[in-house]
């Protein structure tokens, strides 16, 4: 097959999966919404006696409004996706640089991170609007202007700071270590995956915001009892601010080895109580006890793995830079291409990551149900729905896609019927 016919067939295929992954994103969100409004006066059931009408309204208008707004930006970045590719916009950059910038590795950090750079222009105004429009308006948002910009800085530090090594190593390797070069990519991303898992919690989160020791009190004495039950020995326990920019309450652990630590947002611990927040901590520690950090550690190294293969014979291909609108060919061009038109084709992996992650929520549910009061957590789970204005009525079908978390109902309903320890 010629050159031609084979752009020909790239291109086709791109059009085609782009087409399929904007259709189906559109047609799950217009269900979504649709099942919310239908639902939206009356309260299931099973909660009528804990959440109230307006809260369900609130829940429901709240999902809605940024449902409708990730419709209107999957569109936006449909369409800033072929003004990359097809519209020319990356070879005229590539070609802009190359006058400037002789060395092909310098040329190429700098094309990534101005395309990056261009990415997150495109994306500012969603995330403005959903922080001080949508979130402002149901009552969510405390992020001051000053303290967004002064996010967006430090955001962009760290990724220079962080992506800018990786991305030079990376494009070397394409250049320099041969045919397997992609393993040694893979390792080499599989390293700096590992060193974020140990760096984020002291050096990087203290970035963004202010961690403190639990204080004494019944709280840290029950915490502290449950994780000698379950044989969990952390390097700390602390709360943070997340009220500077939320009213959302979380909990989770983090980092490994002498990293480790346990962090309550400050919302939670205001919302619970210490019998709710133990419980919660429960479900966090079911996922470290059953192992879905390094379970999903272990998935992002074999899909990364086969991603870099794929890419390395992509890499080979003249066809694969001219049927996406490139006309020199370059590792780091090949890298950038495979960055933004590979989502487009594993769209559709979206409902089996989601089912993985479901099955790790019940697992950890269950964990906490043997260890902790599931009254309690059943308790602290309408709570955190009701306060942050989760949809309780979500459609099957969108939830069964997306949705990481299994929808409220099935969750507590498999906690009333757990075992008592």
């Amino acid at each position: 097959m010629d050159t031609d016919s084979a752009a020909f067939i790239v291109t086709a295929v791109f059009l085609a999966a782009l087409a399929t992954q904007v259709g189906l994103t559109l047609w799950l969100a217009r269900r979504h919404v649709a099942h919310i409004l239908a639902h939206r006066d009356r309260v299931p059931a099973e909660f009528a006696e804990r959440i109230t009408a307006a809260d369900h309204r609130k829940a429901a208008d709240y999902t809605v409004a940024r449902t409708r707004l990730m419709m209107v930006q999957s569109l936006a970045d449909a369409g800033v996706l072929l003004l990359f590719t097809l519209g020319g916009g990356l070879d005229r950059l590539d070609g802009l640089l190359r006058g400037l910038v002789s060395t092909e590795l310098a040329r190429g950090a700098l094309f990534i991170a101005t395309v990056v750079l261009l990415l997150s222009l495109v994306e500012l105004p969603f995330s403005l609007y959903r922080t001080f429009v949508i979130d402002a308006r149901f009552g969510f948002n405390r992020t001051t202007p000053g303290l967004f910009l002064a996010d967006l800085l430090r955001t962009t530090v760290v990724m220079l700071v962080l992506g800018l090594p990786l991305v030079l190593a990376v494009l070397w390797l394409m250049q320099a270590a041969g045919r397997f070069w992609w393993l040694a990519a893979w390792a080499v991303w599989m390293l700096f995956n590992v060193l974020m898992l140990a760096l984020w919690p002291a050096l990087i989160a203290p970035l963004f915001n202010r961690f403190t020791p639990l204080p004494e009190g019944e709280l840290k004495a029950r915490i502290e009892a449950l994780l000698a039950r379950c044989g969990f020995e952390p390097q700390g326990l602390f709360v943070m601010d997340g009220s500077r920019r939320r009213t959302h309450g979380n909990a989770y652990f983090t980092g490994f080895g002498r990293t480790r630590r346990i962090v309550f947002y400050d919302t939670l611990l205001a919302k619970l109580t210490p019998e709710e927040v133990e419980a919660v901590l429960a479900h966090e520690l079911g996922h470290f006890k059953r192992r879905h950090v390094v379970k999903r550690v272990l998935w992002l190294a074999g899909l990364s793995l086969v991603g870099l293969m794929v890419l390395a014979r992509l890499l080979e291909l003249p066809a694969f830079y001219t049927g996406l609108g490139i006309s020199q060919p370059s590792a780091y061009m090949a890298l950038t291409l495979f960055m933004l038109v590979g989502p487009v084709f594993t769209f559709l992996l979206q409902p089996l990551l989601s089912f993985y992650s479901r099955r790790h929520e019940f697992e950890a549910d269950a964990f906490a149900a043997r260890h902790a009061n599931a009254a309690a957590l059943i308790q602290a789970l309408t709570k955190l729905y009701q306060d942050n204005a989760a949809t309780l009525t979500p459609d099957p079908l969108y939830s069964t896609f997306y949705d990481s978390h299994p929808p409220a109902a099935l969750r507590i309903g498999r906690l009333k019927t757990a075992p008592v320890p």
